[in-house]
């Protein structure tokens, strides 16, 4: 059970060649999925990607950001374009007119942008790209993280002054298809209200 669903990018494994097995087997996913469901792409997507992906009901979310609501309160949920390849990443436009107070989570492929989002006072920043290093020692040390980031980022939660953050191990593979002491993930995030201050 579950009120949103997310999917933080790389819906295919190769970075060149045909992707219509990758947009077949993303629909098969997301109709097993209960709506809304939303999206970014990874370094490995394509901008020609995005209209079979929302035709399926996936929306992307492209610099963009969207308003989630439940009993009179809102969430406001932000997604920026892939920051680690091809560097389209623009805050400026994914927080537009987004209200400075407003609670925010943030959908970025990688936690390569934790200093923008940090700026943007984002509340919640959600990630993937890593596979939480895929073939890691045991206890889960990643041998490689393939990103431009503190290594504590790579994989689970984590807290950059005021910023949290959560990188998903994710369910895929890349490059090879094996998982070293990493295990796939899908990853259920539970909110609740803060209450006021007790002195």
């Amino acid at each position: 059970e579950y009120d949103l669903c997310v999917i933080t990018g790389d819906y295919r494994g190769e970075t060149w060649g045909d992707w219509g097995p990758a947009i077949a087997q993303t629909a098969r996913v997301v109709e097993q999925l209960k709506p809304p469901v939303y999206g970014i792409l990874g370094n490995h997507d394509f901008l020609e990607m995005v209209e079979p992906l929302e035709a399926m009901g996936l929306r992307i979310l492209l610099n963009e950001n969207a308003v989630i609501e439940r009993d009179g309160q809102r969430i406001w949920l932000l997604g920026v374009d892939d920051p680690h390849f091809y560097e389209t990443d623009n805050f400026e436009k994914a927080m537009h007119e987004v209200p400075a107070e407003a609670t925010k989570i943030l959908l970025s492929h990688t936690a390569e942008t934790h200093r923008q989002a940090l700026a943007c006072d984002i509340d919640l920043m959600l990630s993937g790209h890593t596979h939480g290093g895929q073939l890691c020692l045991p206890g889960g040390f990643a041998l490689l993280h393939n990103a431009k980031h503190p290594r504590y980022m790579s994989r689970g939660p984590w807290r950059y002054q005021e910023l949290q953050g959560y990188t998903s191990s994710g369910v895929g593979c890349s490059l090879v298809p094996v998982r070293v002491c990493c295990p796939p993930e899908i990853t259920v995030h539970v909110f609740g209200r803060q209450g006021p201050a007790v002195d």
